[in-house]
């Protein structure tokens, strides 16, 4: 992408998703922040957009719903309008009815749905995970041991929250090939390699939705503590549209594989890139929860959220109207340098300061703590196996402009003996 921001006859064009086949352009990012950091961008795909790049106003405009909406009736979270173009733009309609998701409220419904998946990822839920998942993280390290080189998506990054929702949705392990498909095909709306063709995209609708909506009758009145059971119902008791059901569970099966899959996947190529990083962490295991901190900034697995402006509003002396959309884009706030010192640098020992990797206000992830916890025991486990590590090949990208993703990370590694 080779646009500067000086150069007023050519319009911006951020959101194109072949601006992000090396990664998220944190060049240009950088000098919209000092230049222009509320600045409009032109999108191919439809209506423009006000694009906001700094920390402080990213975290304004996600905190104060009653000015930027993330209802679906007002177009939703996602740059596209979601009321025509179906969650995850996927079209769907007819047999495969999908309402909005909870992300996609604004309150008090939102609290209404988000409530009971809040309940699913407590801090004793969470506990009583904990030992589970670091069996299953040790059962995948160790079959991979067996090589030096390891193609690292597929076999660990990928399958580690992919059987965590296996076990929070309540499915037999059989069901994680299917979960590993569809959640690529939600989420490469932009990558032909996940979303093959719109018929495609259908039948993946079609069985998505015959299998959970056949779960919610089957679990229906009983006193599981799933989260399909538990997204069956509101914080009141009341029972959820199907549409909205569907909606909330195309949300957890994203949410909760995209931003452990990638942090993972990205984390690595941070310390295979820094490699002195990763030997700090050998000699002080103790900056654990730094490095997972340090990861989701660096990464920022999800790019950008979308809100509506319900009435004018005026930030650092731009006015945007109402009814214009609004992109925070998440891994430039993670690079302002009012925030943090030398922000590009990869760096574990760096004090904790709130990151915007999980987004901000309402909608923070509601996921964030266990996304969190399966980072800190991948790298518990891997410090216990681990020497050396260094790229092995081409990392392949996810093409996207929603999804800072990694398809393919090809590893050489130094197992201890």
């Amino acid at each position: 992408m080779t646009t500067k921001v000086n150069q007023q006859s050519t319009p911006l064009m951020l959101a194109e998703p072949d601006n992000f086949n090396a990664g998220f352009p944190h060049a240009l990012f950088r000098e919209l922040r000092e230049a222009s950091p509320v600045c409009w961008s032109e999108w191919s795909g439809g209506k423009g957009f006000w694009a906001i790049t700094k920390y402080e106003d990213v975290g304004f405009v996600g905190s104060t719903p009653g000015i930027f909406s993330s209802a679906s009736e007002n177009g939703g979270h996602r740059i596209f309008e979601e009321q025509l173009s179906g969650l995850a733009n996927t079209g769907a309609s007819g047999s495969t009815p999908v309402g909005a998701p909870f992300i996609s409220r604004d309150a008090p419904l939102q609290a209404e749905q988000r409530v009971p998946v809040m309940r699913s990822v407590s801090s004793n839920r969470l506990l009583d995970m904990t030992n589970r998942i670091r069996e299953r993280i040790s059962l995948l390290l160790d079959k991979a041991i067996d090589s030096d080189e390891l193609e690292l998506v597929e076999s660990v990054s990928a399958p580690i929250p992919i059987k965590t929702l296996v076990e929070l949705l309540d499915l037999p392990v059989s069901m994680e090939g299917k979960l590993y498909e569809w959640t690529n095909a939600l989420i490469g709306e932009d990558d032909p390699e996940f979303r093959q063709s719109p018929e495609y995209m259908g039948q993946v609708m079609a069985e998505l939705a015959e299998y959970f909506l056949a779960l919610r009758v089957e679990r229906q009145g009983t006193d599981r503590s799933d989260v399909v059971t538990m997204l069956a119902t509101d914080r009141s008791g009341n029972e959820v549209p199907v549409e909205d059901f569907l909606a909330n569970i195309i949300l957890v099966l994203v949410g909760g594989n995209e931003t452990t899959r990638n942090s993972i996947s990205g984390g690595m190529l941070g310390f295979a890139q820094n490699p002195e990083q990763w030997s700090l962490l050998k000699s002080k295991p103790e900056l654990i929860p730094n490095a997972v901190n340090e990861i989701v900034r660096w990464v920022t697995p999800v790019m950008h959220m979308r809100r509506t402006l319900m009435e004018d509003c005026t930030l650092r002396g731009v006015t945007m109207k109402k009814g214009e959309k609004v992109l925070m884009w998440y891994p430039s706030a993670n690079r302002d340098e009012e925030i943090w010192t030398d922000p590009d640098r990869f760096d574990i020992s760096r004090d904790i300061v709130k990151h915007r990797g999980f987004g901000a206000g309402a909608h923070i992830c509601v996921g964030s703590r266990l996304a969190e916890l399966q980072i800190s025991i991948f790298l518990e486990e891997l410090l216990k196996r681990c020497e050396h590590f260094e790229l092995n090949g081409d990392v392949a990208r996810i093409r996207s402009n929603f999804i800072c993703g990694i398809k393919s990370l090809p590893l050489r590694f130094d197992w201890k003996k």
